[in-house]
C-alpha cells in the first residue's frame, strides 16, 4: 500500500517521532509526537491507537527504527512513512 493510500484512510493516525525541538521547523498537522526515545516505553498507547499507524522523522531513519520496535512488540499496521516531507506530500489534494 501506498503513503497516500494509507493517509486517505481517515482513522490512520500520524505519530511524529522526532524530538519536540525539531517541530518548531517543520510540523504535519493533525500528528501526534512521540519521540524515538520514547516509543518502546510507549508501546501500549501505539497498540490502542487507531490503525494504520503512520510513523515519519526527518528522514525516515528514525521512524524505520520505530517501526521496527513497534512490530517486534507485536504491534500491527505499522508503516514507515518517511519523512516529515513525504507525508506532507502525500496530504496534499490532488491536482
Amino acid at each position: 500500500m501506498s503513503l497516500v493510500q494509507l493517509l486517505q484512510q481517515t482513522q490512520a493516525t500520524l505519530v511524529d517521532v522526532r524530538e519536540p525541538w525539531e517541530l518548531s521547523m517543520h510540523q504535519v498537522e493533525g500528528a501526534l509526537n512521540i519521540p524515538l526515545g520514547e516509543v518502546p516505553l510507549r508501546v501500549e498507547e501505539f497498540q490502542n491507537m487507531p490503525k494504520p499507524i503512520v510513523l515519519f522523522c526527518q528522514s525516515g531513519n528514525r521512524s524505520g527504527m520505530a517501526a521496527a520496535i513497534l512490530q517486534a512488540k507485536g504491534v500491527t499496521e505499522v508503516f514507515n512513512g518517511g519523512g516529515w516531507m513525504d507525508v506532507q506530500m502525500a496530504l496534499r489534494p490532488a491536482e
